[in-house]
């Protein structure tokens, strides 16, 4: 069996514990890889653990899962496809991030893998996809970590929660069943859902603003019937540059609480084009929330009448 293992590597302008640190803490994958869309943490076993990730190729949505061993005292982390295409037989590989200085990092990105049958063809084939996605991937990485690492204060997260008495179920349909908002949603104008595979969805929609114009979103959305739909939205405002969130629905024995949670990262070039030649960052922040908070309390607010009405 022949095993070809590779190594690359880019320096980034961040200290290596915050480069790790964006690495090793997946929910933070849909800010510093493009196409990921959402990561779930399947088990946790100390240092090892089992995630499941969604992320586009060549514009369709995709999952697999890997099995990951994280190394904070020595900065990495290694990790295992736990199941292969042709022509891959194995893979897997090390991130390895070192301090070069106080405020710069060499990100070592190191690959082992098999091809099926040791046919040449198709390790030759591998040796081009692996040297062509890591050079993409690193350049991604550092473009992304830097400014990961440099607008933290322009990251922010928010919650809205109601209370509902009713079903998880019937408040997870109602989110889930997009393609009947703009009958039960006066804030949305159209829908187009697609969903290629189960769980994972297309939604593309006209939401009405309060001022009667309407601007048109994309998301990709992952269900977990009945008690969560995660989303990264890829068409964004002028005043974000990243939006992600969550809906969740959890049951107890008084009825549910249902929540909608966003995550955002402002886009400060257009703040004066927006909102003024005077507008602040939090001046944008409240603003962003405000807007996000309406449509989402709306959403839940509909939710909530659906749900109590099927009692």
């Amino acid at each position: 069996m022949t095993t070809r293992e590779v190594e690359h590597e880019i320096t980034v302008s961040a200290p290596a514990q915050a480069v790790y640190r964006l690495i090793a803490e997946v929910r933070n994958w849909p800010r510093i890889f493009p196409p990921t869309i959402y990561v779930d943490e399947v088990e946790q076993d100390g240092n090892t653990e089992r995630i499941r990730i969604w992320a586009t190729a060549n514009g369709e949505a995709k999952n697999w899962t890997s099995r990951r061993v994280l190394d904070p005292g020595a900065l990495r982390i290694t990790f295992r496809q736990e199941v292969t295409a042709p022509p891959v037989a194995a893979m897997g590989g090390t991130w390895i991030i070192e301090p070069v200085s106080d405020t710069e990092s060499r990100v070592r990105l190191l690959h082992d893998y098999r091809a099926v049958d040791d046919d040449p063809g198709g390790l030759a084939w591998i040796d081009e996809a692996v040297d062509r996605n890591s050079r993409s991937e690193l350049a991604a990485l550092k473009g992304n970590v830097e400014h990961a690492h440099a607008s933290e204060d322009l990251t922010f997260s928010f919650e809205d929660t109601v209370r509902i008495n009713g079903s998880a179920k019937d408040v997870y349909d109602f989110v889930n069943d997009a393609h009947l908002w703009p009958e039960r949603l006066p804030h949305v104008a159209t829908v187009h859902l697609t969903e290629d595979a189960p769980g994972l969805q297309t939604l593309e929609m006209d939401t009405r603003a309060k001022d009667g114009s309407t601007h048109t979103t994309k998301s990709y959305r992952v269900c977990f019937p009945h008690h969560r739909i995660a989303y990264k939205q890829v068409t964004l405002p002028a005043l974000m540059v990243l939006h992600t969130g969550y809906w969740t629905f959890t049951e107890d024995t008084d009825g549910v609480s249902a929540s909608s949670q966003h995550t955002v990262v402002l886009n400060t070039q257009n703040i004066a084009r927006v909102l003024g030649p005077d507008a602040t960052v939090e001046d944008a922040k409240d603003y962003v929330r405000a807007a996000l908070s309406t449509n989402s309390r709306a959403t839940l607010g509909h939710a909530k009448d659906h749900a109590e009405g099927k009692r």
